[in-house]
């Protein structure tokens, strides 16, 4: 467990004080995969390198398995590091040395015996499917692979924890996918707790199960990520949310319709997204139904939606089909917003 206790972080910069972090509480349960999200300033590497003290708090503390790593000597410190790996944005690999010699470098500074080292190194670079590149140097590989390499990197010493700095946002789509595959398997197989940053709320759908949200170096709003999926508070969550959802009518659609007061939104959650709800209110011939705009994605394992009609017909007509959909668990709004 990761707890974050009442933590602030002020830099001083050009004789001026930044605040960074503001008061942040915020506990990463044994096995998460939580992801920090916010935009470019909002304090979310701040944070995370607080874990592995790359970064020291200005007040508060944090605690590792019940540990204040602000309270460690040195010797204890080096020890609480061991226990956390990290991953990077732009990798940080050596360009002299090859593969197989940039994942050998934290057990080589523990003094591994190098037969040890060798068997380490051989069996991690199997897990993250690089063997047949373990003599390749970093200048021959793509960005995908380099990142294998530092995850194999962050792996070696056989951490408890992982610390996860924007570590796709330098990938193509594909390859963020194959990374993220990987980062789930190892938090099932090897039950690593992983602590995320991104700026993109595709990567907290596809393999967190909790978020916090920062915006100005404050926590905004935290929760599992169904449940920010689902039912976003914040104005900064909702414009994240929406970057995977996409609960917005193309503009071209909209130009073309006659009339937008007959517009409803609906949004499904589990079993209402599953059923076809829709199709049975046509079947009713209540009103007269034009679908505009759906869209439907699976998180943690609950199929969220939203889609946007238009009903024409009689307003009693109408409302007995609103009525209708509400009974179905489909939660609506007029509206286009």
């Amino acid at each position: 467990m990761i707890l974050f206790k009442n933590i602030n972080k002020t830099y001083i910069k050009n004789q001026q004080h930044v605040h960074a972090l503001n008061d942040i509480n915020l506990t990463v349960d044994t096995g998460d995969i939580f992801g920090l999200i916010g935009w470019s300033g909002a304090g979310k590497s701040s944070l995370i390198r607080l874990v592995n003290q790359l970064e020291k708090p200005s007040s508060g503390s944090i605690q590792v398995d019940g540990v204040n790593v602000n309270s460690l000597d040195r010797a204890a410190q080096r020890q609480h590091k061991k226990k956390i790996g990290m991953i990077f944005q732009h990798f940080n690999l050596l360009e002299s040395k090859t593969v197989a010699q940039n994942v050998a470098i934290p057990l080589i500074l523990q003094g591994i015996n190098r037969a040890e080292i060798q068997k380490r190194v051989e069996a991690m670079l199997s897990y993250v499917d690089l063997s047949a590149k373990k003599d390749s140097y970093p200048g021959q590989l793509s960005g995908g692979q380099k990142q294998r390499v530092g995850i194999a990197r962050a792996l070696i010493t056989e951490p408890t924890i992982l610390l996860c700095d924007e570590a796709t946002s330098a990938l193509d789509p594909q390859t963020t996918l194959s990374i993220l595959k990987l980062l789930k398997q190892i938090n099932d197989e090897r039950k690593i707790t992983i602590l995320l940053v991104t700026h993109e709320m595709e990567v907290i759908a596809s393999i967190c199960n909790k978020v916090a949200v920062m915006e100005k170096g404050q926590i905004i709003e935290q929760g599992s990520v169904l449940d920010i999926f689902s039912a976003p508070q914040q104005d900064t969550t909702k414009k994240f949310v929406n970057t995977v959802l996409s609960p917005q009518i193309p503009e071209a659609v909209l130009a073309s319709l006659p009339r937008q007061d007959n517009i409803y939104r609906l949004e499904f959650l589990g079993d209402s997204a599953r059923k076809p709800v829709v199709n049975e209110l046509i079947l009713k011939q209540l009103v007269e139904i034009n679908i505009l705009f759906g869209n439907m994605r699976e998180i943690s394992g609950v199929v969220l939606g939203s889609m946007f009609i238009q009903m024409n017909g009689p307003e009693d007509q109408i409302q007995t089909a609103v009525k209708f959909l509400q009974e179905k668990g489909v939660h609506i709004e007029r509206g286009v917003a």
